[in-house]
């Protein structure tokens, strides 16, 4: 019979409650499933007890005893609490297996008539009476004890549990236990625990990581830039976020530029005894520490805090700073005391540290800062010299601070100056947008639309508004007519405003033709006014649409709008001309050229700080490896892009496209699927026509990959109908089409198979699409074979082979040998072709499409191959008569032979013949097949049995 002691297990196991802990877990749970103890450990908060309730639920069904005890810091002065915790229901169960002697003096212990005294009076029999009686309930099953703060554990309980855990041996008893330290200091508690324990320290959380777990508890949907707020303050500590998030849900006002976030009570008290402790002047040193972005002892000393020497060696004595040294910096201990203390100073005291750093600080961007921070009211010199910050943040590549420069700006410009409070802040929300900072962005322009009357302003705002909408532009649909209502007849306005439509015409409409009209209509307008950049984004846009129909203007296109003068933002911009000729180059199959093209522009993003083209260059990159065969690289890439596009809000529907896809090739199938599928969902929901086909190409492609066939010509058939109403006519867009076809001829529409694969054709043939073409044969192949023209299939696959392995598609080769080992298994193929298909030369084997796809670190198609080679074993040719082999030889190859008998070398023969050596290795390696053969000694043999006969 079961028996569940002392432990409840939670109603509810969500994967919430773990977020950011799937590798330790994991190494955790592969601990306790071969029946090992783990020992988790970190700072308060860091989520210790979450993750050992998580587990504990997980593996108290594998165990016939659960033990619990979870002590506190105010009860760890009672001797054997955390004893009677865990046997205090369980002891009259054993007791009656023990001696007489272990049996008084544990139940002495547990009914609260010993005390620590008796640990020495009686130690030796209660020490062997706990340990006997976890062996007498392990007799009967495993028993798990699951042990949460261990610091506060009472010495004698602690001290007996370790004495029993260091002897159960081989007995099946496993401890999960959990402890809080600060560093790495959590050797002596492993004394309470078998000698083979695992210790899983938990760190961190990542920015992504908090802002799931946010989401997760109730938070959802702050800002990125005050969820980047909170990971600095917590630290990335669970407790210390969600405290934080809470304190900010409560508040009734806005956090704004500058301002430090609410540090709740709960939080406060943690650091504010030691604060306490504190001089009055040690307290205001670290107050303009706190204020600091990079404090140092230099920085205090120029900021008038002649003591802080002194004063920062008492905090570090307290605990409030880091003792280790770190050169001259001054590091709180955890953010969140800087956060505590800033938060609890009153308001003069901190313009007054911000007023000592406005002239401290070496840096112009923090000077000015500082300077705004310590201003109240207008102040036009603090507002020019903070836009000047602000500029200068944009030019190192820091578009967030820089926003937020423009923000501080902004509140300190005089209401009719120029520029104006809102075209300061309308360029902070520019500089937002770059940022990624897309909520933001568009609060700031809601903001300045209820108010701006000038024309230039509101058209700009709109911008903002409908950049900050991303792929979900259906959802300002009705911003358009206003926005055309503010630009009235000023053309350099209605170049933006058109360019905007231009977006709209492909996204809401699907319409290639209205947005390449709307985006030609724009770069007029914008050439007309003056205003180039616009005019680059508009040729861009109209060449990457051109490109997309196969129309005969896009090279020229592309040539307008990569002709001088650039704009330096719109060269790397993922929009920009140069993202268009890496489109152009990559469908042209120009491989190498388009990996260095958006390696250049990513590295030139990354140093301007321009998060939105980041997170695209990241993923045309990664798309770029896998059709080169690199599908470790491209999935380590996708989701590297797939990470950045839901931190920061930008782009994740073209990245979960291109991270299933590179799951399908190189990384889970399930995962594929579903990101899939998540793609097509989302972009149905936004109704981003482009993207409801990209999400079910890729959706297609994981079920044909998962031997879902039905389900992948379902999805495939659906694009093959959106891309058609959309005017795509160029196969190398999505490159589907073989895809489709190959799912077609597995559910036996051989006919729809072929049309697909001629209309493609002859689009892929005008557009000298050669990777293209290499795949269509491939797939056509396959038609050939399932309608039995087994030598027409060979003769197209072998064709399809080389050709893609010249253009460098890695994959795509790899799988046109994995078609070829398939067809030379093929039980419907007639004997002659079977041995013809043995005797072509290149890979046709499963072991070498295997060695293809591993090459590839393809490991999805790695198990399909060495699936169907066990389902399809390879039969050796039966060796063939001298007579009859030599005769069946081509001329070529007889000649060869003839040779070989005379004992020519390769590059004799190659001589005498004037053919090359590799050709004739080649040709060798053809007759060896045929005769069934391994070396040239052999064909001697052959000979020498036909002049003997």
């Amino acid at each position: 019979m079961t028996v569940r002691r002392d432990f409840q297990e939670p109603a509810r196991c969500r994967p919430d409650l773990v977020i950011g802990r799937e590798g330790l877990s994991a190494a955790a749970r592969e601990q306790l499933a071969s029946g090992g103890s783990v020992l988790l450990h970190g700072p308060a908060g860091i989520g210790k007890s979450t993750v050992l309730r998580a587990l504990a639920a997980q593996y108290a069904s594998s165990a016939r005893t659960v033990l619990r005890c979870s002590a506190t810091e105010s009860e760890s002065h009672l001797p054997f609490l955390a004893l009677a915790d865990l046997l205090g229901l369980v002891v009259d169960e054993v007791s009656d297996r023990l001696p007489a002697a272990q049996r008084t003096a544990l139940e002495s212990a547990l009914t609260g008539r010993g005390e620590e005294s008796a640990l020495q009076r009686d130690g030796l029999a209660l020490r062997l009476a706990v340990l006997s009686a976890l062996r007498a309930l392990a007799a009967e099953g495993p028993v798990l004890v699951v042990a949460d703060d261990l610091q506060w554990l009472d010495s004698a309980s602690a001290e007996l549990l370790g004495f029993a855990a260091r002897r159960l041996g081989d007995t099946p008893v496993q401890l999960l236990c959990a402890v809080r330290t600060e560093g790495q200091e959590y050797d002596r508690h492993l004394r309470s625990c078998p000698p083979d324990t695992l210790a899983v320290r938990l760190g961190p959380l990542s920015r992504a990581q908090v802002s799931t777990l946010l989401d997760h508890r109730g938070y959802p949907g702050l800002p990125r830039s005050t969820v980047r707020d909170i990971h600095r303050t917590s630290g990335g500590n669970p407790l210390f976020a969600l405290e934080l998030g809470r304190a900010l849900a409560d508040s009734s006002h806005p956090i704004g530029p500058g301002e430090p976030l609410p540090v709740p009570t709960s939080l406060r008290t943690l650091v504010l005894n030691r604060l306490e402790m504190l001089s009055d002047e040690a307290r205001r040193t670290l107050l303009v520490a706190s204020a600091g972005a990079r404090p140092t002892l230099a920085l205090l000393h120029a900021a008038g805090r002649e003591n802080a020497e002194a004063e920062t060696a008492q905090a570090a004595t307290l605990g409030l700073l880091a003792t280790e040294p770190e050169g001259p910096a001054v590091r709180f201990a955890h953010p969140l005391i800087s956060a505590a203390l800033y938060a609890e100073a009153p308001a003069h005291e901190r313009r007054a540290a911000h007023a000592a750093l406005s002239t401290a600080a070496s840096d112009p961007i923090e000077r000015a800062r500082h300077l705004a921070l310590a201003t109240t009211g207008t102040d036009p010199e603090a507002a020019a010299r903070l836009a000047e910050a602000a500029a200068l943040a944009r030019d190192r590549g820091a578009p967030s601070v820089a926003a937020s420069l423009g923000l501080l700006a902004a509140r300190h410009t005089p209401p009719y100056g120029y520029p104006s409070p809102d075209q300061r802040r309308l360029q902070a929300a520019e500089d937002a947008i770059t940022a990624g900072e897309v909520d933001l962005a568009r609060d700031i322009a809601r903001e300045v639309l209820t108010r701006a009357t000038a024309p230039a302003d509101r058209v700009r705002a709109w911008m903002v508004v409908i950049e900050s909408a991303g792929q979900a532009l259906g959802e300002v649909d009705t911003v358009y007519p206003q926005v055309l209502a503010d630009a009235g007849d000023d053309p350099r306005l209605l170049a933006q405003v058109h360019y905007q439509l231009a977006w709209r015409g492909l996204v809401v409409e699907g319409d290639f033709a209205t947005g390449r009209e709307e985006a030609a209509h724009a770069a007029r307008l914008a050439a007309r006014a003056g205003d180039r950049r616009t005019e680059l984004l508009a040729l861009a846009f109209q060449a990457q649409t051109e490109t997309l129909m196969g129309h005969p203007d896009a090279p020229a296109t592309i040539k307008r709008a990569l002709q001088e003068p650039q704009d330096p933002q719109v060269a790397c911009h993922h929009n920009g001309a140069g993202a268009t000729r890496y489109r152009w180059l990559i469908m042209s199959d120009q491989l190498p050229e388009a990996r260095a093209t958006v390696t250049a522009l990513l590295r030139e993003v990354r140093r301007r700080g321009i998060v939105e083209s980041e997170v695209h260059f990241v993923r045309l990159l990664a798309d770029t490896e896998l059709r080169s065969g690199h599908c470790g690289r491209a999935l380590d890439l996708a989701r590297e892009s797939m990470r950045l596009a839901r931190d920061s809000g930008i782009g994740e529907i073209p990245s979960a496209v291109l991270t299933s896809l590179a799951e399908a090739s190189g990384g889970d199938v399930e995962r594929a699927l579903a990101l899939g599928r998540e793609a097509a969902d989302q972009a149905e929901e936004v109704g981003d026509q482009m993207y409801v086909s990209r999400g079910l190409a890729a959706l297609g492609h994981a079920q044909l990959v998962a031997g879902d066939a039905a389900g992948a010509a379902r999805s495939l058939r659906r694009v093959r109908e959106l891309e058609h109403s959309l005017g795509i006519t160029d196969p190398a867009r999505g490159r589907w089409h073989g895809d489709l076809a190959e799912a077609l001829v597995r559910i036996g529409a051989l006919d729809e198979a072929q049309g697909l694969l001629d209309e493609a054709r002859a689009h892929a043939l005008r557009l000298g699409r050669e990777s293209v073409l290499g795949v269509l044969d491939r797939a056509e192949a396959l038609v050939r074979a399932a309608r039995g023209e087994y030598e027409a299939a060979l003769t197209q696959l072998t064709s399809a082979q080389d050709r893609l392995a010249k253009l460098g598609y890695g994959l795509e080769e790899a799988r046109a040998a994995f078609a070829l080992a398939s067809l030379r298994t093929s039980p419907r193929a007639p004997g002659a072709v079977r041995v013809a298909v043995a005797a072509a030369p290149g890979p046709t084997s499963y072991d070498e499409a295997a060695r293809l796809f591993r090459r590839c670190r393809a490991l999805p198609w790695v198990r399909q191959v060495e699936a169907a080679a066990v389902a399809n074993p390879v039969e050796p040719a039966a060796p063939v008569a001298a007579s009859e082999g030599l005769e069946g030889l081509a001329s070529m190859e007889r000649q060869v032979a003839a040779l070989v008998m005379e004992g020519a070398t390769n590059r004799e023969i190659a001589a005498r013949l004037f053919i090359s050596v590799k050709t004739v290795e080649a040709t060798l390696t053809r007759v060896y097949r045929k005769l069934g053969i391994r070396s040239r000694v052999d064909i001697v043999r052959l000979a020498a049995g036909r002049r003997t006969k």
